[in-house]
């Protein structure tokens, strides 16, 4: 059986240009990039490359700082929880704002601060599911607020939100601002310098490089302590062995993931709208988000009389890979965060089925999708009328 992968958002393809350029890295030049002899230092202009790529793929200045990570659940808590002992444990501020659709690494991480005294500020959704600079304003408090934590796109709509203006309102409150922009790099452009963001996480397999390899962004001159403490790696900023294949990896899935970005916004949107309009030519289904305010690859959709993880389960059964939402939370059966933030109707179904595309999404797969969703929810639909 023919089987079809719309799980993007979770994890992506290893790009096969880019599985190329790591294999070296294994069994060739395989010296730690640390030690003095040539096997060690023979890596080195492959590093620089890399970390070149991954500057210019954010438009980080030479002066900035990125850290080379495990993924972007370390980038996010270095940044919350380094922030706790810079900030807040010192007395200079007390609170922490975030919104109430983060990832469950920047809500757990958040959550944890609470329990060690931190005031934290989950922020509403508008009706278009995103935080506005108007919803920040009413929240923010210059003699308190720490931190602002906001994602840069949703990771189950899709919903991108507008960082640019968040940020604005964060530094006029003499505030410190982080995005986790996991679900939006290789999807729309991303700039630090445009945006003024202070802290930006990502993380290489979402945009076709390796699994457990990520990056942190540090703007120059911000003050964030170690979070892991043991060598001198990265100006003993984040101490450990650098995964050389998965850095040099990364750098060049990044610098083609931005090459990409015209492809995402046409052909990818294409094949998402063509998916889309199939399935709300359903009766009594919706879709999370306006699509003009989404990246171009993700839909959010909710079938009255089906529960979403009846349907993945009965997809997965004829070839098609979905999911509920956040692969960090497939475990719960817990109502959609989205959808609670939203007040998405109890109406529909309490948990949504995510479709997320990539580059490497043919149309055959998605006429072949088409046809086993539509054969899905009129199958499930019909045990649950029984």
């Amino acid at each position: 059986m023919e089987r079809i992968y719309l799980d993007n958002n979770a994890t992506t393809i290893v790009d096969p240009v880019v599985k190329e350029a790591m294999d070296p890295f294994y069994c060739q030049m395989y010296g730690n990039p640390n030690s003095l002899h040539s096997f060690g230092t023979e890596v080195h202009p492959y590093m620089k490359i890399a970390l070149d790529r991954l500057y210019s793929g954010i438009n980080a200045r030479d002066e900035d700082d990125i850290l080379i990570t495990s993924c972007a659940t370390e980038s996010n808590n270095t940044v919350i929880k380094g922030i706790y002992y810079s900030l807040i444990r010192t007395g200079r501020k007390s609170q922490v704002i975030t919104t109430q659709v983060e990832h469950p690494c920047v809500a757990n991480s958040c959550r944890f601060l609470e329990s060690l005294g931190t005031d934290v500020v989950y922020l509403p959704v508008n009706e278009d599911g995103i935080v506005t600079p108007e919803i920040l304003r009413e929240y923010i408090n210059p003699d308190k607020t720490a931190l602002v934590s906001i994602m840069w796109a949703n990771n189950e709509t899709g919903l991108i939100f507008p960082i640019k203006e968040l940020c604005k309102v964060t530094h006029e409150n003499g505030a410190l601002f982080h995005t986790d922009a996991v679900q939006a790099i290789g999807k729309i452009p991303v700039n630090v310098q445009e945006t003024g963001v202070d802290f930006l996480s990502f993380s290489g397999h979402k945009f076709h490089a390796r699994k457990g390899v990520g990056g942190l962004y540090v703007r120059k001159g911000t003050d964030l302590p170690t979070f892991m403490h043991g060598g001198e790696q990265m100006a003993s900023r984040r101490a450990g062995t650098i995964d050389v294949p998965g850095f040099i990896g990364m750098g060049l899935a990044m610098e083609l993931a931005v090459r990409n970005l015209e492809y995402e916004a046409t052909e990818v949107r294409r094949l998402r709208d063509k998916l889309e309009d199939a399935i709300l030519s359903l009766k009594d289904v919706l879709v999370v988000g306006r699509r003009e305010i989404r990246t171009p690859n993700t839909i959010l959709a909710s079938i009255r009389g089906v529960e979403g993880e009846a349907l993945i389960w009965d997809l997965n059964r004829s070839g098609v890979a979905a999911s509920t939402g956040s692969a960090c939370a497939s475990e719960s059966l817990e109502s959609n965060p989205t959808f609670v933030a939203m007040c998405i109707s109890d109406e529909l179904a309490h948990t949504g089925i995510r479709l997320s595309l990539s580059r490497f999404t043919t149309e055959e797969e998605i006429d072949r999708s088409i046809l086993v969703i539509r054969q899905s929810i009129e199958r499930l639909r019909n045990i649950s009328s029984r």
